[in-house]
């Protein structure tokens, strides 16, 4: 995973910066199915959830900036984030939110302010990823234009590279959890459901009336495996890139309003944010 300054930064500012927002515009109905499927019941547990990891995280961070000494802690997740519900439920909404977005803006600040070189020290990335980078995708309520194109820049554009840098034996043990014989043929599944999604939404911004049949989940991953099964490798790679490529101009081309489609949202979501995590490789 790709962490450098330029990257962090743009998390700070247009995924969590745009974070409460995003999720203001959705029906008051929709926030509350999705604070549910979050797990928390209001929103603000998440936002107080998310404030903890940012000022645990900046703590560390801006330790090892300074050359000092820190404390290195155990975490029981479970207890930290109850914790992190219970300190701001008292608080008032608006000084809150206030809090909030200071400690967000503040902590861009922080980083902006530090060497470039700091964001090769494994620590600092470690935390970057979890605070910043994961926890986008952990807790993404209300899909973002800049999550999904980061995404299959950063993600996705270096899938095949993190694959091949794998030990043999790390290859093979990863495509027998992932439930692939081989790394072909994982590709072509996820080439195919780009695709698919890339036609529908395609169909969808040309023609508000615009409808399609649901695939059955299995029985398309087999014919996308038999479609691609006589392609080369190389040739299957060169096709995934160009069809990741065509995502990135898709998304980066979507008018504004189209991302309150929930079916676009549905689709971006699922194509390129879940299936990352669902098929993610652990270098």
């Amino acid at each position: 995973m790709l962490i450098n300054k330029q990257r962090t930064l743009a998390y700070v500012e247009d995924e969590w910066g745009t974070y409460i927002e995003r999720f203001s515009r959705l029906p008051v109905d929709e926030q509350a199915e999705r604070v549910k499927q979050q797990g928390y019941e209001q929103f603000r547990d998440i936002l107080a959830h998310v404030l903890a990891w940012w000022d645990e995280g900046m703590e560390v961070i801006l330790a090892l900036a300074e050359e000092r000494e820190f404390e290195r802690r155990k975490y029981d997740f479970d207890a930290f984030n109850a914790e992190a519900v219970d300190k701001y439920r008292p608080w008032d909404e608006a000084e809150f939110l206030t809090r909030f977005e200071e400690t967000r803006q503040k902590m861009g600040a922080d980083l902006r302010s530090m060497d470039e070189a700091l964001f090769e020290n494994r620590r600092v990335k470690s935390w970057i990823r979890g605070i910043l980078i994961s926890h986008a995708r952990e807790h993404m309520v209300a899909l973002s234009r800049f999550l999904v194109v980061d995404m299959l820049e950063n993600e996705w554009g270096t899938y095949i590279e993190v694959f091949n840098r794998l030990e043999p034996e790390r290859r093979t043990e990863f495509l027998s959890k992932q439930g692939f014989e081989n790394f072909h043929d994982l590709l072509a599944h996820i080439i195919g459901w780009w695709e698919e999604g890339a036609r529908i939404i395609t169909g969808i911004v040309n023609n508000p009336g615009f409808t399609w049949e649901s695939h059955d989940t299995d029985t398309f991953n087999a014919e996308l495996t038999e479609k691609y099964s006589k392609w080369s490798d190389d040739d299957l790679f060169k096709h995934y890139e160009s069809v990741r490529l065509a995502m990135m101009d898709l998304t980066a081309n979507l008018p504004d309003d189209f991302f309150l489609n929930k079916d676009i949202e549905d689709w971006l979501r699922d194509d390129v944010v879940e299936h990352f995590n669902e098929h993610a490789i652990s270098a």
